[in-house]
């Protein structure tokens, strides 16, 4: 997916840690002298920026264009992402350095560090990694990583993680990712294609043609300061016309989030139990079925297996008729306002637009499957302005596709074989070496759900049922990380702890102390994507702008990008394979310009564009994005208008072609927790169960001022920490039961473990719920009481179903109190023993 990092240079063709060139020596007059004074572009996640720097030092940085009022402050957060907490050397935990193959692996996190050169850093990883492979084979080694790093084409941790470990023998990898487990994995069954990362119904269609929008489990005025790449900002302006227009807007979701309070009185808002949506949807459906209020041309015409799904929406077959009394008692949403939303959706071209957080929940397979039986009732998919959307709130979806150059990058490679201490190739190419085939064969065979992490860690030899077939846990012996903060993202954390003091080695590329920094044996400093160069665009669905993301500083203290890293691996671990790593000894200015010239061949070859890319070196010299335009058809786009018209010739990629709302394909996996249809499944904790271990469902949503855990460290947190920690949102009335002050310090607690939060006090809650937002670093591993509420100490690891094994951290019971005694010191930024903070 989408990570990045920085400089690269001339690698000789000598296998020795010899060190890298400067970063200003390069042909073709490509400038790449660092501004001491002045103004730099580059670009993040977070959008196109302007970065100020005086004497060599960022100063401050800003948005490169407005295009909403709406304020984005991680765009003002560029020296603190550079200058902060930072890892400043190669640091190696001292059990393992005393004897590698008796680590102590149960002190990872709270053993001491000792900081060792470079070089031998290099040299201790790449032993121990032949060490694992020989004794326990590739399948041992599991490369872990998470795409949203940094956006960048080059510079990606998790594809040079995989282009090293593909190259260097292969490694065990994992499916799917935590957003949208279980909905990438079921919509195929249901229209055809994963849906959840696809391109909307183009916005300009849905302000001139949509009466209704519904906003069904979705924060965009939070979620859309981010992108994939790098944000585009369309999005926020296309939800501010929105708001202009006359449109009727529905906001369902148990909180009054960011989105609300943006929309104020313009917006409705319906606010149902957690985890409720399919049993809410389900009794829609059925008063719509039973007054006729459906088009059932389209049902007949566009979809299958309605007439096996009637018999469960009816009662027939479980004798419990999904009627609007049945879902208001099960949602807590009153019969007549279901009843009122659904005659809503029914009479006016209606959108509906949902976010990702209901399928993030056990049985999440079910709220995005049931939408689309609903979309699939009123029969205005295929329409303009109607039907339904699952990105809207996701990397500006619907922004309209422009047309002009894209980007590629450098890839993971394939399985390489080595012998005798010498790279041979890659398995693909070998012929009649059995032994290569199975390296290559292997390089599949064991990959998992990467939300089944831990599981795996626990659990080696244990089978696991995913998506029709059976996968077995390897052994595994030997993490990589790069790029990401699984300790602090993964569910349960405490049970990750104990997987993660499994492995005998875990290895950590990263820019901070983060908590799974910490939890590692080897870290490697790395660079931020403001010490290094690259490219990338923005808009993941416009493909707006071409970017250079150029170096504004020079590195921090002994920081490398990963290409170099990777790189000095490669030469110490077989002759030949930093050759094939580099493809030659490429530097990173000659990748850039690899990827910059493919995209500018193919827009100066169309003529018809009228437009033309001019030579790199002028491009990056320039530093300014390229910026291209929407086409007529693509403003006017519909999604699936194409099925719409002719479901035959442009059949969806369904076994049948058509919107499945039964799929015989997941009826013949015979599975107990994902029927053939969309079905109300009681969760494993809410709040309608009989036996609540705990008082309140928990709502992990997705941080409005970081990006997952990125930017916990800047000083954004000044602007929400409630007494010094994460914020936790409880209803005013809950709260007053509870004798809680907006401003109190509150433990928040379950069987699963315990955290301290700020009592945030409010009616933006239902009763019953609190907010805790998934992303602040695990600040616990002393007694286990994490001081800075990182959600994830609470939340479920177990699978959504069989079917996708996705996560479910929206899914869980907890307990809240006023915190009684001298509050503890935060730790959650501060190095790890026997290294100095910065």
């Amino acid at each position: 997916m989408k990570t990045n990092r920085r400089e690269f240079l001339k690698l000789g063709a000598a296998l020795s840690l010899a060190p890298m060139l400067p970063s200003n020596i390069f042909a073709n007059n490509i400038d790449t002298k660092l501004i001491k004074d002045g103004e730099v572009f580059t670009a993040a996640h977070w959008g196109m920026l302007k970065a100020t720097i005086k004497d060599g030092k960022i100063i401050s940085s800003k948005p490169y264009q407005e295009l909403s009022k709406i304020s984005n402050p991680l765009q003002n957060t560029m020296a603190d992402l550079v200058y902060k907490t930072r890892i400043t050397a190669p640091m190696v935990r001292k059990s393992y350095l005393e004897n590698p193959d008796s680590p102590k692996p149960e002190l990872r996190g709270v053993d001491e560090w000792v900081e060792v050169k470079y070089e031998d850093a290099i040299k201790l990883v790449a032993r121990e990694l032949k060490k694992t492979r020989e004794q326990k084979g590739m399948q041992s080694v599991f490369a872990g990583s998470y795409g949203w790093y940094s956006s960048g084409k080059l510079h990606n941790p998790r594809i040079l993680l995989h282009r090293f470990m593909n190259l260097s023998g292969g490694f065990t990898g994992s499916l799917g990712d935590y957003s949208t487990g279980a909905s990438q994995v079921i919509m195929p069954y249901v229209v055809g294609s994963i849906e959840v990362y696809e391109q909307q119904t183009s916005w300009p269609v849905v302000l001139e043609h949509s009466k209704v929008v519904v906003l069904w489990g979705m924060n965009p005025i939070s979620t859309l300061r981010i992108a994939w790449s790098a944000t585009d900002d369309q999005g926020l302006k296309y939800f501010e016309q929105l708001k202009d227009s006359s449109k009727e807007i529905i906001i369902i979701d148990p909180l009054w989030s960011e989105t609300g309070k943006f929309f104020g009185d313009k917006a409705r808002w319906i606010a149902p139990r957690p985890n409720t949506d399919v049993a809410m949807m389900l009794g829609m459906a059925y008063y719509l079925y039973t007054s006729g209020k459906y088009d059932k041309d389209f049902i007949a015409n566009y979809t299958t297996g309605f007439d096996k799904f009637l018999p469960y929406l009816l009662g027939k077959s479980d004798k419990i008729p999904k009627t609007i009394k049945w879902a208001s008692k099960i949602c807590g949403v009153k019969e007549s306002v279901i009843k009122n939303l659904a005659d809503t959706i029914y009479a006016n071209r209606t959108m509906l637009m949902s976010g990702w957080g209901m399928q993030r929940a056990h049985h999440g397979e079910q709220p995005h499957w049931m939408l689309v039986t609903l979309a699939s009732m009123l029969g205005q998919i295929g329409l303009p302005g109607g039907g339904f959307g699952l990105s809207y709130h996701y990397s500006n979806g619907g922004a309209p596709t422009c047309v002009g150059g894209v980007l590629g990058g450098i890839n993971a490679a394939s399985v390489g074989v080595i012998k005798d201490g010498k790279y041979q190739g890659l398995a693909s190419q070998a012929s009649g070496d059995e032994a290569a085939q199975s390296w290559l064969n292997a390089g599949t065979d064991y990959a998992f759900p990467v939300a089944r992490i831990a599981d795996a860690l626990l659990n080696p030899g244990k089978i696991l049922e995913h998506n029709g077939t059976k996968i077995t846990y390897p052994d595994i012996d030997f993490i990589y990380w790069a790029g990401g903060n699984p300790i602090t993202q993964h569910q349960d954390t405490n049970t990750n702890l104990k997987a993660w003091r499994r492995p005998r080695t875990i290895v950590v590329n990263e820019i901070y102390w983060t908590p799974t920094a910490k939890m590692a044996d080897i870290v490697f400093p790395v660079t931020t994507q403001y010490e290094r160069n690259d490219l990338t665009m923005t808009g993941d669905y416009s493909n707006q702008n071409i970017c250079p993301m150029k170096q504004v500083v020079e590195r921090q203290h002994f920081a490398k990008n990963d290409y170099e890293i990777f790189s000095d691996l490669c030469k110490a671990y077989a002759d030949g394979l930093v050759e094939a790593f580099t493809e030659g000894g490429k530097t990173e200015m000659d990748w850039l310009e690899e990827f910059y010239n493919v995209a500018a061949n193919a827009v100066n070859a169309n003529t018809a564009l009228g437009i033309t890319m001019p030579k790199f070196n002028e491009w990056w010299n320039k530093n300014e994005p390229t910026t291209f335009a929407p086409t007529l058809e693509s403003e006017s786009w519909v999604r699936m208008a194409d099925f719409r018209e002719d479901p035959i010739l442009n059949a969806l990629g369904t076994p049948s072609g058509l919107i499945e709302i039964y799929s015989q394909a997941i009826e013949n996996m015979n599975y107990d927790d994902c029927a053939a249809h969309p079905k109300w499944f009681e969760p494993a904790e809410w709040l309608g169960m009989k036996n609540k271990p705990a008082k309140f469902h928990l709502i992990t949503a997705h941080p409005t001022d970081r990006l997952h855990s990125q930017q916990n460290n800047t000083s954004l947190r000044d602007n929400y920490a409630i007494a010094g920690r994460e914020p936790v949102l409880i209803n005013a009335k809950d709260a007053v039961k509870l004798g809680i002050k907006q401003g109190d310090l509150v433990r928040v607690f379950n069987r699963r473990g315990e955290v301290l939060a700020g009592a945030e006090v409010s009616n933006d809650i239902i009763p019953g719920v609190v907010r805790l937002r998934e992303g602040a670093w695990y600040d616990g591993f002393g007694d286990g009481l994490c001081k800075n509420g990182c959600a994830n100490v609470l939340t479920l690891d177990i699978p959504t179903s069989k079917l996708s094994n996705g996560n479910i951290s929206h899914t869980g019971l907890v307990n809240i109190e006023k915190y009684q005694g001298n509050a503890p010191k935060l730790e959650a930024f501060n190095a790890p023993k026997g290294v100095k903070n910065i």
